[in-house]
């Protein structure tokens, strides 16, 4: 599957999930999937724990999502702990299950660690990655991770560029960004990919912000900036409930302006709920009932 076809001539749509740790949690994001697939996305996306702790899961999740619900999923896969005979396994594993797509990534160091270094007979970067997939196993639809903000670990913003070029030149259908709230930084990024010579889809990763201190976490951990307009409005009151409008409305304003300015598709980092992207597109007028 080439994810790229979900780009041509109409705005693709996607989920991204994580494993849940409990029965519980497993419950409550197949209820909000099914909540959030009455707006008919492209295919949904699951990543794992660092250093692949959830990885069994993360198949678990998208074999069933993919048998309950007849959409096209993909599963994350890293470099992070993974020689290339347990990375092929795991893509055979993949291939079995009748997985679409692999999102290739080369991962996060391990807790603990602030430098990435491959295992012994391991890969070192995702463009290895990628092209192992290529290669070996050809069916799989393959994405790849943008930095609209540049990566933290990379040295400047050209070195990063290049460092997506290899990605894509090595067989990646479609480049998903890291979470951004500054549409700016997305077209300027989107602008120096197409000077590169980056032709494959880019699709914007959204995140709609439902409590502030836990989205000061999350950027933190991946270097996106908050505008301080934002910071200090959702500041005005410690509650959740206006935290959750005042994140929404920011994420539909951010949304209603991607898609003015021609977006190839959107990307949501759903967190395993549905409320938040739910009003964002109910919001922008999300239609793909004709």
């Amino acid at each position: 599957m080439n994810l790229s076809r979900f780009y041509h001539n109409r705005v693709g749509l996607s989920f991204e999930l994580f494993p849940p740790k409990t029965p519980e949690g497993e419950q409550s994001l197949f209820e909000n999937l099914t909540r959030l697939l009455e707006f008919r996305p492209d295919f949904v996306t699951c990543t794992y724990g660092a250093g692949g702790s959830t990885r069994t899961k993360t198949l678990e999740i998208v074999t069933q999502v993919k048998q309950r619900f007849a959409v096209p999923v993909a599963s994350h896969l890293t470099c992070v702990g993974s020689t290339v005979a347990q990375l092929r396994d795991y893509l055979q594993q993949a291939a079995r299950r009748q997985i679409d797509a692999i999102v290739a990534l080369r991962g996060d160091p391990p807790r603990g660690e602030t430098t990435f270094r491959p295992v012994p007979d391991g890969l070192r970067y995702a463009n290895e990655l990628v092209a192992l997939i290529r290669s070996e196993f050809p069916d799989f639809g393959i994405a790849v991770a943008g930095y609209p903000e540049k990566h933290i670990e990379a040295p400047s913003m050209e070195e990063d560029l290049r460092n997506l070029k290899r990605k894509v030149d090595s067989g990646a259908d479609i480049v998903i960004t890291q979470l951004f709230y500054n549409n700016a930084d997305f077209y300027q990024f989107r602008d120096q990919c197409h000077k590169l010579g980056i032709r494959v889809p880019i699709v914007p990763g959204i995140l709609p912000i439902t409590n502030l201190s836990q989205i000061q976490r999350i950027a933190s951990l991946c270097g996106a900036k908050l505008p301080s307009s934002l910071v200090e409005r959702l500041n005005q009151h410690d509650d959740p409930q206006w935290q959750f409008a005042v994140g929404v409305e920011y994420a539909t304003e951010q949304v209603r302006d991607l898609l003015d300015n021609e977006v190839c598709g959107l990307h949501f980092y759903v967190l395993n709920r549905s409320q938040a992207t739910a009003s964002v597109l109910q919001a922008v007028g999300w239609d793909r009932s004709a």
